[in-house]
């Protein structure tokens, strides 16, 4: 098995917060993050998370990347977007902050 697949088998991150005005479970950045750094320990490896605003016809969004490294090489590496919305009372900086956990 491979380095990524061996982590992903391993990983108990479990959904230990909840919403309660949505009513649902969920985890969290920082609960994944707990979870897998002992497992990145253990199989010599480092995960690199980035997030770069950018701009498009449609408004900014948050385009966030994850890397698996092993040492001097990338293992691995994937890219998502989030849109950037102020919703309901929401100030500008946590709109930027909810698109990038999201």
């Amino acid at each position: 098995m491979s380095k990524l697949t061996d982590i992903q088998v391993e990983l108990k991150a479990p959904k230990n917060q909840y919403n309660k005005f949505g009513k649902y479970s969920y985890r969290s950045c920082e609960d994944i993050l707990e979870a897998v750094k002992p497992l990145l320990k253990k199989h010599g490896c480092s995960l690199r998370i980035t997030d770069e605003v950018r701009d498009c016809a449609m408004g900014s969004y948050v385009e966030a990347t994850a890397a698996l490294e092993s040492g001097e090489k990338e293992l691995y590496h994937v890219s998502a977007q989030a849109g950037i919305e102020k919703a309901g009372g929401m100030a500008l900086p946590q709109a930027f902050g909810s698109a990038s956990s999201y």
